[in-house]
């Protein structure tokens, strides 16, 4: 920046013409401070990131066109909405961030409206009238330059491009390098991926959705995130596929690292926080000491595969800022009623968005208004009145819409324990732990959790931090999501961890309050606290190494192989403690008078066991153990990702080899996608998922997905129907529950006739035929009873004749 020195000092004599070094100056100054600013990092990341698009399959044009749409239909308005909503000093990032997330909730509910009316582009009425009372509404339109900017370290904008370089790096290493944009390679995409692109589909052109995959099947399922890509792809023209697996996900992977990094600098008070916080929810996970890629849970505060789950991350976002304005309305009740209406369109959102989240949030709010009666003897009635705003909320959800269904959902404690226990022991689903072994995992899974958060044991040098609001919230929040995964049981994919999942952010946001209070009471310097975090990190190699235990157990191992690992940390860390209470600190570490006068370490032999020492040797310690997470839970996330088998959410059981994709699926689809009305029927004969030729796993959704059409029967296995029938139990080979229907629609491919079409036809709406012509069975006759319209490889589509031709 310019200073006065700057402008009042004479110019040196020069040829130019009179003024142009004093013109100069400024100019140079402008120049150090657009340097000093966040723009220059803000460019770097947006050229690495439509390089690396650029690099996966999406040219630069395409990213530009996105951007522009993000921007003009989704951040700005949202940025307004906010500022008018919810006004005070951010940088512009925050406002961006907050602003972005506010605009999904806006469009997701114009679109609705939009696409209820059947017309799809009135959602961008919600930009454009927000714009205009923006304009002509003179109190609003202050809000287009916004408050004045609080002041911010200059690395301060570099770490968040840093994180944002971070996630670019994360999605391609485990989404764009393995989830093609092409065919065939795209047909080798995890399975998850075509039922998303099936509900992108249907919320493109129907309102209320139902399942595509199964016509007439209520969808009682998260949608707004799917209502979120069909808006967009309506407005830019992006194909849903270039979003699902390209574009949509990375945007809210940003705007929630900075709001999660805006909620650790509000409760911890610090910029050191506030990283400590978007670390832990970014890198830190339960860890895992074996040998092999197996952990006990490495998700973190975004599942480590976040564009498998676009609901999980599109509610993990609509959620942090909720959690930031609860906090704001328990600190500030009187700060301004506009906060409400913010605080109702962000609950209406994560209904739609990741309903999980309601239940957590009103036991936060149950633990905020039982501190408020511990402190003031009364409860606030900020918390009641959104307790009860989020208990209609959590009704609506469940009874309307999700019809209440339980999608598989059981009371069976510890039944993630159990599958735990499987899994690491090879014992394989359906085998069941004994006593002993379950209270062993159970003990695994609380280690491993206190390794991850013990952070947070930093409070308690002072309790009545435990009371604040804030604080009180997210333990009560994160107690509910403990204890509902541990009390729930879903079949196949332990789904009730989510629970917990969703409070991971707002734990790293305690156990970085923790770590900040306990080392600033105690004035390490930074090189001690660097050195305690390499220690645990060393640590836990160290014990990965010298255990060697590999999991699954190789059979004929004993199952007491499993905790050797982890008694051996805990013995390690049991040991440092008691020679911490025993001897104090100074017993063969560092000299603290030392270390504070400029860090020169000394050795001493005083043994002094003063209750100060103790407690900063206990503030060092609880940084090893906090850094002790990290490399376990990393070597287990990129060995899981390399071998490419090793976790079923990245690489499973479920991508099948490119032998198995059928040739011109793509080409077929799309042609009736051209060339069929949206409310036309289509009948397939493919229902099972290409890699499995054992069982018939009936994930398929590829027909759906491709086409946009509702498909009369084609994979049933997510359907709440078919979930709720087994509860706890297999349901990916469970066999379709509506016999006649899946006998009327095979029966065209397997044994076509007048009277089979004519069933199809008449009896259930159909008009269009799909056929996978690899499929055992498959009759070439198809065609002397429907009209082939195209054959493209392995796929033909038909066209049933009308009842009167037939």
């Amino acid at each position: 920046m310019t200073t006065s020195s700057h402008v009042d000092a004479p110019s040196p004599p020069s040829s130019a013409p009179a003024g142009t070094a004093r013109g100069a100056r400024p100019a140079a100054g402008r120049w150090r401070s657009l340097a000093a600013s966040g723009w220059p990092p803000a460019a770097l990341l947006a050229g690495l990131t439509v390089a690396a698009l650029r690099h996966y399959g999406v040219p630069a044009g395409v990213t530009a066109v996105f951007a522009a749409y993000l921007l003009l239909c989704v951040a700005l308005p949202g940025v307004l909405l906010v500022r008018a909503l919810h006004p005070g000093p951010r940088p512009l990032a925050e406002d961006l961030a907050l602003g972005l997330t506010a605009g999904y909730a806006a469009e997701v509910l114009a679109y609705v409206a939009a696409r209820a009316a059947d017309r799809p582009l009135l959602v961008l009425l919600w930009p454009a009238v927000t714009y205009a009372a923006f304009l002509l509404h003179p109190r609003l339109r202050r809000h287009w330059r916004g408050g004045p900017r609080p002041a911010a370290p200059r690395w301060w904008p570099w770490f968040l491009a840093l994180t944002g370089a971070y996630l670019v790096g994360w999605s391609a290493f485990t989404c764009w390098r393995v989830n093609a944009l092409t065919w065939p390679a795209a047909g080798a995409a995890h399975v998850d991926m075509p039922y998303n692109l099936a509900l992108i589909g249907e919320l493109r052109h129907h309102v209320p959705p139902t399942v595509p995959v199964v016509a007439g099947e209520p969808l009682h399922y998260h949608w707004f995130a799917y209502a979120h890509a069909a808006a967009s792809g309506w407005i830019t023209g992006i194909e849903p596929l270039t979003l699902l697996l390209r574009l949509s996900v990375l945007p809210m992977l940003m705007a929630l690292a900075v709001i999660v990094a805006m909620t650790g600098r509000r409760i911890t008070g610090s910029r050191a926080g506030a990283v400590l916080a978007v670390a832990g929810t970014l890198l830190v996970a339960a860890p895992s000491l074996y040998a092999g890629a197996n952990g006990l849970l490495r998700w973190t505060g975004v599942l480590h595969v976040p564009w498998n789950s676009p609901t999980q991350t599109f509610g993990a976002l609509m959620f942090a800022p909720l959690v930031l304005l609860v906090a704001d309305l328990l600190t500030r009740p009187g700060a301004g009623r506009a906060r409400w209406a913010l605080f109702a369109l962000l609950l209406v959102a994560v209904m739609g968005a990741k309903a999980t989240y309601l239940p957590l949030l009103a036991a936060g709010l149950v633990a905020a208004a039982a501190a408020g009666w511990a402190v003031r003897r009364r409860p606030p009635r900020e918390a009641l009145a959104a307790l009860g705003m989020t208990a209609a909320a959590l009704a609506f959800a469940q009874l309307v819409l999700f019809g209440g269904a339980r999608q598989g959902t059981t009371v069976a404690p510890l039944s993630v324990v159990r599958a735990t226990w499987a899994d690491l022991t090879g014992a394989g689903q359906g085998a069941v732990p004994g006593p002993a072994s379950l209270a062993a995992t159970t003990l695994l899974f609380a280690l491993c959790w206190a390794v991850t958060w013990c952070g947070a044991l930093g409070l308690l040098g002072r309790p009545g931090l435990l009371l604040r609001p804030p604080v009180a919230f997210t333990l009560g929040m994160t107690a509910a999501g403990a204890g509902l995964m541990l009390l729930l049981g879903t079949p196949g994919d332990l789904n009730q961890a989510y629970f917990l999942q969703a409070c991971y952010p707002y734990l790293a946001v305690l156990a970085a309050y923790g770590l900040v209070r306990a080392v600033r009471r105690e004035r390490w310097p930074l090189a001690a606290v660097a050195g305690a975090a390499a220690a645990g990190m060393a640590l836990a190699y160290l014990v990965r190494e010298l255990c060697g235990v590999e999991a699954p157990l190789a059979l004929g191992r004993p199952e007491a192989e499993l905790y050797l690992p982890f008694a051996a940390l805990l013995a390690a860390v049991v040991t440092a403690a008691g020679l911490l209470a025993v001897s104090g600190t100074s017993n063969g570490l560092y000299n603290v008078d030392l270390l504070r006068d400029g860090g020169r370490a000394g050795l001493t032999g005083r043994l002094p066991g003063l209750p100060g020492d103790r407690a900063r040797g206990w503030a060092l310690l609880l940084v090893a153990v906090t850094a002790a997470g990290v490399p376990g839970a990393w070597q287990a996330r990129v060995l899981s990702h390399l071998r490419g088998g090793a976790d079923v959410n990245i690489s499973a059981d479920g991508r099948p080899d490119p032998a198995q994709v059928p040739r011109g699926a793509l080409a077929a689809t799309r042609w009736l996608r051209a060339h069929s009305l949206p409310g036309e029927l289509v009948a397939t004969n493919a229902h099972c998922q290409w890699a499995r030729r054992d069982v018939c796993d009936s994930r398929h959704f590829w027909v759906s997905a491709l086409t946009e059409r509702r498909v009369l029967v084609e994979g049933w296995a997510y359907t709440a129907a078919n979930l709720d029938r087994r509860p706890g139990g297999a349901f990916l080979d469970a066999p379709f529950l509506d016999a006649a229907r899946l006998e009327a629609n095979d029966a065209v491919f397997l044994r076509p006739s007048a009277e089979a079409v004519a069933r199809l036809r008449d009896g259930y709406g159909v008009r269009w035929l799909v056929a996978d012509e690899r499929a055992a069975g498959h009759s070439a006759r198809i065609g002397r009873f429907a009209s082939l319209r195209v054959r493209h490889g392995d796929y033909a589509v038909y066209r049933l004749p009308d009842a009167d031709r037939s």
